[in-house]
Parts: structure tokens; C-alpha cells; sequence
């Protein structure tokens, strides 16, 4: 493996195995930290330098499973960090955290293979304006509107349409805006990875994404370093070939999950609710990575899980804080349909401000926010009341927030094979038209059916009757 074949003459012995941790004491020269070991039969079981515990001790963190070592193995030091292939060559294909081929299709053998462990881009040296993203979803677009070169994050709980906006994404960026993709597969069952390699495969986009993969059933070692070994591939698009990324990551509660467990292993004190008292140290080392320059930028979409769709737990607090925009999937309207199940009170983005997107756009947003807040609190009353008790405004307020949130969904180009429905890419223009159009009552005679699942406004047909709300 190019990765870690530069074999030197020193050599250890290994002294404890506890699970994915490995003790090695050496005789002669002790590895600095983050350096690459070998050790099993045909140096298959690769280590990670994570402590030096004495003079002649580390601890390092196994990156593949340690079936088969013991203690007196011996243990070969490469006396480089973990590297990674990078290159025009990547595209298309599937690897895992040591850049190994895992499609099945010919090894990747010699070019530049790289540390995934480079410095973050120096600050003198990142981009200080701030650009839009167009994503073509008209709920992101219009209420959550992504950062070029920034971090975004996609929060929920297990089931809501995470991955599926993911694949989504994927689909738009590269078919109709062109540049890079990289997918980073954080602790994936083994099915969600074939299934997404086949789906973008079928949508003609695989020539232009990298796919990286630290599954579920693999050490903790190997899904904590997976994030850095797909950064380094996004960061050559970005510094040589000077193009745009998306960098896509699902799911980063698997990585803070991942540091847990060998942090746990390492033998170090929990902190808050069992978590790595390193945390905000590790997660920030991934994310500082994550930034636009001049040339190019890396934007990163994240699938952030949230457990028990508590968002006071750490790991999301901690995600939160790296994070220029935040995507909401809300289970309630889930359950209602209305996908994609962005909850518009509780998404947001610092980006969606006047001197950004204009004084339009704000104020259209800032609009659909109020209406939708004022639907919210007379929700209560219509369940205890009916319809019929509210005030003739207030009736107009809940058909106009009813109208918006079926506006507001959008059949996707990944779910056509199980919607039937073809997906729609809309145009921001065309999402703050029809938005403006329902909030100045132009659509208050439509069916609020008529407005579900379409992409622009003008979609709508007229000709049905209003439905009883």
C-alpha cells in the first residue's frame, strides 16, 4: 500500500492489546506522534500514533480491525503519517481511510499520495466575502440560504430525510452547476453506501464525485480519521485544481461517536454525558479545514444526528458552533408530508441578511417567518375552537402559512423512482416570486393542494375550487 510503505529499520514489540488500542514499547528510536505503524501477518494491521505513554511506550489507535495480534508482535514504524491518493485520478471511484480502492475496479497504485494531516488554510490567505450558495431547493434557498466555502448543517433525528437531501444536493450541484463532489460516509451502513455509489452511478454524476467510506462495522480508529482522509482529497480540487467542492458529510455524530469510543479506550476521564473531554478540540480540527480562498472554496453540507432530537446534547451544541447555516428536519412535518421536512422557525443562516441577499429577499423571508410563527401560536386555538371562531385576518393568516408550506415542498430528482414524480431544480427568482405571490393573497382562491409538490409558482393550477381549510 503506498500509503505507508516506506518501511524503516526501526522496529517494537507490542505489550498490551485492548480492543482498536495497541501498546508498542521500542527499543531504539520512539514515533512521533500521528506516524503510521505496521504490524500482523503481511503488515495488515495499521496504527496510529496517538500517545506517548513513556520513553519507550506509545499508544496508538488501530485503524483496521486487530483480529490475530498479541502481545510480542512485532511492529514495523514507516515513520510518515497517513497518506492518501489525490488527483484528477480519484474521481469515480470509492475508497476507504487509507485510501485503499473499494469498488472493486484496479488498486490506485503510485502519483501523490499526501498527509491527511496538513495545517488549515492561514487565515491571510482565506477569501473575506461572503457569497450565496444556490442549492435549487426553494425552502434552503429562500429561509436557509448555504454560504459558499462555508458549513452547513442538516439536524434530525433518525428517519427524517437527512441523506435523502444529502443525495439530493449531490444531484443538483453537479448536473447544473458542474464542479467536484466528495462524499464522506462517517459510520454508514454498508447498504446506504451501495445504494448511493448505484444512485449516483444512474445519475450520470459519478465521473465528477469521490466517495470516501468508514462504515459502521469498522474500528473506531478508521471512523474518526475517515472526515481528515476525504479533506485532504477535497483540498487538491481546491488548491491545484482550483475548483469549487462540495463536500459532503454523513454523518459527523458518528465521527464525535467515533472519538468517544477511542477516547474511552485510551483510557481517558468522560466528560459531559460520557463524551471525549477532547470534543471541541477534534471536531474543530476537522471543520478549520473547511474554507474558502480566493481560487476556490470547499462548501460542506452536514448530516448532523441528533439524539433523541434533544439539541441540547454536546455534540450538537459543539456542531452548531462551526456551522454559517442550519437546516431543521422537523419529525412533526414529517408525519405531515411535507417534505423536505424543513422546520422554517428553527432553520436559519448568517447569511440571510440585507448587504448578502438583498433588502427582497430579507424582507420576503422575514415575512414568510412571521406568518408562519402567527400559524403557529393559533394552531392551539383552531384545535380547541375550529376554524370558524378566528377573526376574518386570522383566517387569512392561516390560509396564506398553509399555502406557504405547501409551496414550500419540492419533489426531488432522487425520489423519482418511488414518488413517480419528476424532480424540479427551481430558481431562487422563481422560489421569492411565488413566496411574495401567497403572502400578497394572489393564490388565496387555490386549492392548497395545488400548491404541494410543484416547483415554480405558475405550476399551480387555478381551475379547482378552494378546498374547506
Amino acid at each position: 500500500m503506498d500509503s505507508v510503505s516506506a518501511i524503516s529499520g526501526n522496529s517494537g514489540i507490542v505489550t498490551a492489546v485492548r480492543g482498536s488500542v495497541v501498546d508498542v514499547s521500542f527499543a531504539e528510536h520512539i514515533p512521533s506522534i500521528l506516524t503510521v505503524l505496521l504490524a500482523g501477518d503481511q503488515s495488515k494491521i495499521v496504527i496510529e500514533v496517538a500517545s506517548h505513554l513513556d520513553a519507550s511506550t506509545v499508544r496508538g489507535i488501530a485503524l483496521t480491525p486487530t483480529q490475530g495480534l498479541s502481545r510480542g508482535s512485532r511492529v514495523i514504524d514507516t515513520q510518515q503519517p497517513l497518506k492518501v491518493p489525490v488527483g484528477n485520478r480519484v474521481l469515480g471511484r470509492m475508497f476507504d481511510v487509507l485510501g485503499r480502492v473499494i469498488d472493486w475496479k484496479e488498486p490506485m497504485e503510485g502519483g501523490e499520495w499526501r498527509s491527511i494531516h496538513p495545517p488549515p488554510v492561514p487565515l491571510l490567505r482565506r477569501s473575506s466575502t461572503s457569497e450565496v450558495f444556490i442549492s435549487g431547493i426553494k425552502a434552503i434557498d429562500v429561509l436557509a440560504p448555504l454560504e459558499r466555502g462555508g458549513k452547513s448543517g442538516l439536524f434530525g433525528g433518525a428517519g427524517v430525510g437527512k441523506t435523502v437531501l444529502i443525495m439530493e444536493l449531490i444531484h443538483n450541484i453537479i448536473k447544473h452547476q458542474g464542479g467536484v463532489s466528495v462524499f464522506c460516509g462517517i459510520g454508514e451502513r454498508c447498504r446506504e453506501g451501495e445504494e448511493l455509489y448505484r444512485e449516483i452511478q444512474a445519475a450520470g454524476v459519478l465521473e465528477k464525485t469521490v466517495l470516501v467510506f468508514g462504515q459502521m462495522n469498522e474500528p473506531p480508529g478508521s471512523r474518526f480519521r475517515v472526515g481528515h482522509s476525504a479533506l485532504t482529497m477535497a483540498e487538491f480540487f481546491r488548491d491545484d485544481a482550483r475548483k469549487d467542492v462540495l463536500l459532503l458529510i454523513d454523518n459527523i455524530f458518528r465521527f464525535i461517536q467515533a472519538g468517544s469510543e477511542t477516547s474511552g479506550l485510551m483510557g481517558q476521564l468522560p466528560s459531559r454525558l460520557g463524551y471525549q473531554p477532547t470534543l471541541a478540540t477534534e471536531l474543530a480540527e476537522l471543520e478549520e479545514r473547511i474554507c474558502n480562498t480566493p481560487a476556490a472554496a470547499i462548501t460542506s453540507v452536514q448530516a448532523v444526528y441528533v439524539p433523541a432530537d434533544d439539541f441540547s446534547d454536546p455534540s450538537a451544541v459543539h456542531t452548531f458552533a462551526h456551522l454559517s447555516a442550519s437546516i431543521v428536519l422537523s419529525r412533526k412535518r414529517a408525519s405531515e408530508g411535507l417534505y423536505p421536512a424543513i422546520d422554517p422557525l428553527r432553520s436559519g443562516s448568517k447569511m440571510l441578511t440585507p448587504p448578502i441577499v438583498g433588502d427582497r429577499h430579507y424582507a420576503i423571508a422575514q415575512e414568510i417567518r412571521k406568518t408562519l410563527a402567527e400559524y403557529e401560536e393559533l394552531k392551539d386555538l383552531i384545535a380547541m375552537l375550529g376554524l370558524e371562531e378566528l377573526s376574518e385576518e386570522d383566517r387569512r393568516t392561516v390560509g396564506r402559512a398553509r399555502r406557504l408550506e405547501r409551496f414550500l415542498t419540492q419533489p426531488f430528482f432522487v425520489t423519482e423512482q418511488f414518488t413517480g414524480q419528476p424532480g424540479k431544480l427551481v430558481q431562487l427568482e422563481e422560489t421569492l416570486n411565488g413566496c411574495n405571490r401567497i403572502l400578497n393573497d394572489e393564490y388565496a382562491d387555490v386549492a392548497e393542494q395545488e400548491l404541494y409538490m410543484i416547483g415554480a409558482i405558475d405550476e399551480a393550477r387555478r381551475d379547482k375550487k378552494v378546498q374547506r381549510q
